[in-house]
């Protein structure tokens, strides 16, 4: 890997062409994507523990 002191400087031209490529690309993979939510799985957010509790019942148990 070269040293920032061996890299030529960078033109203006340069710098606005990395600034530009980064505007564009940006994160090309998201820190959370949609399937590692429940909704993602198509489940809906319980909003209390009782519900949670029966949502996750078993199907032979209901």
């Amino acid at each position: 890997m070269p040293s920032p002191e061996s890299e030529p400087e960078l033109t203006e031209k340069e710098v606005a062409r990395r600034r530009r490529a980064a505007e564009l690309l940006g994160d090309l993979i998201p820190d959370t994507t949609s399937d590692d939510t429940d909704e993602g799985w198509g489940e809906r957010a319980a909003p209390t523990s009782d519900e949670e509790y029966l949502r996750d019942v078993p199907p032979h148990h209901g």
